[in-house]
């Protein structure tokens, strides 16, 4: 159990730590919001797995939590980014938006 158990919080740390430098470089507020969103998707994972080796069901009220607040977090970032880009008069580049989507947002306001 041991090499599992390695093997898997080596993995999931790996991963935090590969999400965590999304998150600090960015460049684009919607690179960071995946990058938060997947950290917290490898929390929750992260105590699946304690949950699941040490047979612990007590960490499971804390993995739905932990779910939801990564659901409800993603829902209101795109709801908010989404406002952004309805209210905005420019090139939809203060919403942090990829440079394809710009150019889409920037095509979309020359058609009209």
């Amino acid at each position: 159990m041991t090499v599992v158990f390695w093997l898997a919080y080596g993995m999931l740390g790996a991963g935090a730590l590969l999400a965590l430098v999304r998150l600090g470089r960015g460049p684009s507020l919607l690179d960071r919001v995946v990058a938060t969103d997947t950290l917290l998707v490898i929390i929750a994972a992260g105590l699946a797995v304690h949950a699941g080796l040490q047979r612990d069901p007590t960490v499971v009220p804390v993995l739905v939590v932990v779910s939801l607040l990564a659901f409800v977090g993603s829902v209101s970032v795109a709801r908010y980014i989404g406002g952004m880009l309805l209210r905005s008069a420019g090139d939809g580049q203060d919403a942090g938006l990829p440079e394809a989507a710009e150019e889409r947002v920037t095509r979309a306001e020359g058609e009209r």
